[in-house]
């Protein structure tokens, strides 16, 4: 369910806005994804975890909050954030 510290650098490496950079929305909502892709494939062999899904739509909730800051601080960023990761809106 969650990822490795392996992957969370991979991310940060493939999402940072600079180098050593770890705490940008464009990271936190990349890690945010992989985390629910993770919780969503546990979902399809346990359908009745309820406690976890309560953690999933509140990882849902930040990530649309940190995408909403993107758009509202600079729009470009944020298009080519959510193409970059297959999101929609």
């Amino acid at each position: 369910m969650s990822i490795t510290a392996e992957r969370k650098n991979e991310i940060m490496k493939d999402f940072g806005t600079t180098p050593g950079d770890t705490g940008s929305p464009e990271i936190q909502v990349a890690v945010l994804t992989e985390r629910i892709v993770n919780l969503t494939e546990h979902f399809k062999e346990h359908k009745k975890d309820l406690h976890s899904r309560r953690g999933l739509l509140m990882m849902v909730s930040r990530r649309r909050r940190l995408l909403d800051y993107v758009q509202k601080e600079d729009n470009e960023r944020y298009k080519a954030l959510i193409k970059r990761l297959g999101l929609r809106k």
